[in-house]
């Protein structure tokens, strides 16, 4: 069941484990899922987007405020 729709989930840590899975719950609730970590998890945002899901990847290192804050930006911009 979709509960999420039209919502966006920004999930950190989401190149593997929990924050993987995490992510993978949010996509299949219907967010659109905006996965960050300091490994890029590119293949993990493309293997949900050819499942059918919306996802977008950026490497940050969340330690960094300025960072995520431009994360949150670019998301907006793009409107992911």
């Amino acid at each position: 069941m979709e509960t999420m729709n039209e919502k966006v989930a920004m999930v950190t840590g989401a190149a593997a484990g929990i924050g993987l899975a995490c992510a993978e719950a949010f996509a299949k609730a219907g967010a659109t899922v905006v996965l960050v970590d300091i490994n890029e998890p590119k293949e993990q945002a493309g293997k949900l987007v050819s499942e059918g899901y919306k996802a977008v990847s950026y490497r940050c290192d969340v330690s960094d405020t300025q960072a995520v804050e431009e994360i949150g930006r670019a998301s907006c911009r793009e409107r992911v």
